[in-house]
């Protein structure tokens, strides 16, 4: 495979493991793989089409905008520096979402999937003050965490779930290298973040 595939196959990669899908894919795979599959169709579609509004679509175009507003191509928005705004939007949206889901008496161990995203965004928030670690390998590495929680308590063999997040975590990781957005440490950094944030997340909060 030659540079230029690998380099496609890599920005595919982050694209399509965006750290935004985090809440979104959780609630999926809550409606698909658990007993919450015989939740009411039409509060399925409303859970997740708010989930889907205030936290990919809005952060989504608002985080756009900004870059646009400054003249800044994709790439140049992933400085340490310039990742500040990015943080402060998602976390509002998801706040916002949280705030919603709790106002509409949503089951809490439904929200404690947005808690985990929220939890993981501050910490990332934080540690980016000091040190750029990677938000998509701690999206990954959330998810991974939450699959553990709720393997706890609900009691059933997370094996095979958490068998094909490390190998996504490997491919998600190794494309962030490949375009230079993040060095090793940051990657795995981001990833043990994810995972401690979201299993506190889930158990605890």
């Amino acid at each position: 495979m030659d540079e230029k595939k690998i380099i496609l196959a890599a920005r595919i990669l982050s694209v399509v493991f965006t750290p935004f899908y985090l809440s979104f894919v959780g609630m999926l795979a809550l409606f698909l793989f658990s007993n919450m599959s015989i939740y009411p169709l039409d509060g399925k579609l409303f859970i997740m089409i708010l989930v889907y509004l205030f936290t990919i679509l809005l952060p989504t175009l608002l985080i756009r905008f900004y870059q646009r507003y400054n003249g800044w191509a994709p790439f140049e928005l992933g400085t340490k520096e310039r990742r500040a705004v990015p943080y402060i939007i998602s976390i509002g949206c998801y706040f916002i979402c949280y705030n919603m889901m709790k106002r509409f008496y949503i089951p809490h161990f439904m929200c404690s999937i947005l808690v985990a995203s929220l939890f993981i965004q501050i910490v990332c928030a934080i540690i980016n003050i000091r040190w750029k670690i990677s938000t998509h390998t701690a999206a990954i590495g959330g998810v991974a965490g939450a699959i553990m929680a709720f393997a706890n308590n609900f009691l059933f063999n997370p094996s095979l779930w958490l068998s094909v997040v490390m190998i996504l975590a490997g491919m998600v990781g190794t494309s962030r290298m490949i375009l230079r957005q993040h060095s090793l440490a940051q990657v795995v950094g981001g990833f043990l973040v994810g995972v401690v944030c979201a299993f506190i997340a889930v158990i605890f909060l």
